[in-house]
């Protein structure tokens, strides 16, 4: 092989990448922080390729390249693989050829489709969808479904916000949209919308505190005169008597009243009282009232004892019996004393604070202090049984009498002040509205009285036999009466406005509230009224026999009736909500405040105390472990078959905020009469039982 056949051969090995046998041409320098490029550049078409001028020993390189080193290896020996290229850097990115052009037809149609009209661009999209398939079609419908949600909450300011959180009706609904994003978390729980949300479900607070209810009086006064006050919220709410002012559980004026009582128990500490707080306790009282409870029941007498009459205040429930014996239990149920001192049964009696006013037959009316148990005052005057009792304050009480006149007495002094005189039989109910008393009696006839001066100012003339049940709430007097209707009269010229018929029996139950008045009779059923057009709202077939115990607030009616239940019902719709407890076999009283609720009933033969509670547990512990009821009886415990659990199912709605028509045709007058006020005793017993007394 000749000098110059061996030179072209080491030029076509050094042009494919293999080893030269002498030596090649080092690449070009190159510079601090560039990279030198392996790849291949392709030749374009029709350009001239010059392979690389072969090298002699003698020829000096050219000036910009370095002196070529001699490889003394044999052509024989193995070429050396090829240099790999460098690994790329955190900042280098990877194209492929097609990307990095882009079809000039696809960007002179974005560009021609930015510069038509709203019209033309909606008629191109459109023949465009045409012509897509099913599958091309899902493809945009999940490009453009994330594009089209907005958050309205993001752009809107928070007053335009909280003015779209207004019409939200459902406490659930708050709640999940509170789950949504910091955002919603924070307009949700912005007080004004939970305030507004408390406005609609009208849960609002009152400053008084519920009376109950009892076996003399029908009709609870406070009923219609509890003011009504907004928030912060303090206590719970309930209702007092005409005119009694509420006392905060905080405040330092409640020491005045606790007297000789031991301390009460220490309730749970409440959070700082906001309008959220207020909805969720209220909500979920709610909820236990539809739903839930918790329910202790404690034997009262060992033998049948009949309840004549019964009070729940925010202290004490008080309950008073045939047998001359009155009972002062807490709220909770436990018994704190018995008041004796009466000689015969207990027919009537009202409280006021820890003062407790009590009459009977043996014709006695006597002051008590609750909170000790002791006798104040026994006051004499009647010559039959009290029937009926009020007070008008703290130191003013009336009384009505079998012997057909009512009595003013000073709690105070122990004196009887004046004697109001003027129906011709037993006075059977009362009701007091600031310095008038109005009277209701056996001789058909309602009479309204100034309690300052003693005088009959008019008497209410119209009902054909006697009247049991009477209402007043200082612009209306509603009477009940044996001859089925119930009248309503003008207490200012004694006018008779209207006559309510509906009930086919006795009406021995009525309340007023505000422009709403419910009535019961002997008929079992139970009527909602509109007192501004004296028509019919709801008619309710309640019981299978007599009414004995009715009330009603603001959403619910509790009523009791002979037939041994106790049925909830919805004011607002007149539904049924449900029936508290099992039945027994009779319920003599019924009374609740906002958050408790006693009934008193007969069950085999002895009479029983239930206490409904329906406040929110205090924890999640409590929540699930606070279940069925505990009874007792003279310190032995009532095995478990003998008490009737509550059941606590509120759990559900708490975790949103993490609720015989006519038996009496054919019956004489007097029996008839006799029958419907079964719980009463006969007149002729009552005046043995007088003579004894005397």
């Amino acid at each position: 092989m000749d000098y110059h056949s061996r030179n072209a051969r080491l030029s076509t090995i050094d042009s494919e990448n293999e080893r030269p046998t002498f030596s090649r041409i080092p690449p070009p320098s190159v510079s601090l922080g560039q990279r030198s490029s392996r790849r291949k550049v392709p030749a374009q078409h029709g350009q001239n390729v010059h392979p690389n001028p072969p090298l002699t020993p003698n020829a000096a390189p050219p000036s910009a390249m370095p002196q070529a080193i001699p490889n003394p290896l044999l052509p024989s020996a193995p070429a050396s693989p090829p240099t790999p290229a460098p690994s790329p850097t955190p900042h280098t990115t990877w194209h492929q050829g097609d990307e990095e052009i882009e079809d000039p037809i696809l960007r002179d149609a974005r560009f021609m489709f930015s510069n038509l009209d709203m019209a033309s661009k909606e008629a191109w999209l459109t023949s465009l969808v045409d012509m897509c398939d099913n599958q091309t079609l899902g493809f945009l419908h999940r490009l453009v479904s994330p594009k089209l949600k907005k958050d309205p909450f993001k752009v809107l300011p928070d007053e335009l916000c909280l003015r779209v959180l207004e019409y939200v009706d459902d406490p659930k609904t708050f709640v999940r949209a509170s789950s949504v994003s910091k955002r919603w978390r924070e307009l949700v729980s912005d007080d004004q919308a939970w305030k507004t949300l408390c406005e609609k479900h009208e849960y609002r607070r009152m400053s008084t505190e519920s009376i109950g209810s009892s076996f003399a009086n029908n009709t609870p006064t406070s009923a219609t005169q509890a003011p009504w006050v907004t928030f912060p919220r303090s206590v719970s709410p309930t209702r007092v008597m005409d005119g009694m002012t509420s006392i905060d559980e905080n405040s330092d004026n409640i020491g005045h009243l606790s007297g000789a009582l031991p301390p009460r128990k220490a309730k749970r500490p409440r959070p700082k009282s906001t309008h959220r707080s207020h909805f969720k306790h209220r909500y979920m009282v709610e909820s236990a009232w539809r739903k839930g409870g918790r329910m202790k029941a404690k034997h009262i007498t060992p033998d049948q004892g009949v309840v004549t009459s019964l009070h729940l205040t925010k202290k004490y429930i008080i309950v008073a019996l045939d047998n001359a014996k009155i009972h002062v239990f807490d709220t909770q149920g436990e018994h704190l004393r018995t008041l004796q001192g009466h000689m015969m049964g207990v027919w009537a009696m009202v409280p006021w604070e820890d003062i407790l006013v009590s009459g009977g037959c043996d014709r006695d009316v006597r002051v008590w202090n609750m909170a000790t148990g002791a006798s104040v005052h026994t006051l004499r005057g009647h010559t039959s049984t009290v029937r009926c009792l009020k007070m008008s304050n703290s130191r003013i009480a009336i009384s009505g009498s079998r012997d057909t006149t009512l009595r003013v007495w000073d709690l105070v002094s122990g004196t009887c002040t004046s004697v109001l005189i003027g129906h011709q039989a037993s006075v059977r109910c009362l009701a007091i509205h600031g310095d008038m008393v109005v009277s209701g009696s056996y001789d058909t006839t309602a009479k309204i009285w100034s309690i300052t001066s003693g005088q009959c100012l008019r008497t209410l003339q119209g009902h054909f036999s006697q009247i049991y049940a009477i209402a007043f709430d200082g612009q209306k007097v509603a009477t009940g009466s044996l001859d089925t209707s119930v009248r309503i009269w003008n207490p200012y010229d004694g006018t008779c406005l209207a006559i309510l018929q509906g009930h086919t029996s006795l009406v021995g139950q009525l309340q007023m509230r505000d422009s709403t008045l419910v009535t019961g009779g002997s008929d079992g059923s139970v009527r909602v009224w509109s007192l501004s057009t004296y028509t019919p709202i709801h008619r309710l077939a309640a019981h299978d026999n007599s009414v004995t115990s009715l009330q009603f607030d603001d959403f619910r009616i509790v009523s009791g009736g002979s037939d041994g239940r106790v049925k909830i019902w919805d004011l607002e719709t007149g539904t049924l909500i449900r029936e508290l407890s099992q039945p027994a076999e009779a319920v003599w009283r019924v009374a609740f405040e906002s958050e408790r609720c006693v009934v008193m009933a007969s069950r085999t033969t002895r009479t029983i105390m239930e206490v409904w509670d329906f406040t929110p547990p205090a924890d999640d512990d409590e929540r699930s472990g606070r279940r069925g009821a505990a009874a007792i009886t003279g310190g032995r415990i009532i095995p478990p078959d003998e008490v009737l659990t509550g059941e606590t199912n509120v759990a559900a709605d708490q975790a949103i905020l993490d609720l015989d028509d006519d038996n009496m045709d054919g019956i004489a007058p007097k029996e008839n009469e006799e029958m419907m006020d079964s719980y009463v005793e006969d007149e002729d017993n009552e005046m043995t039982q007088d003579e004894h007394v005397t």
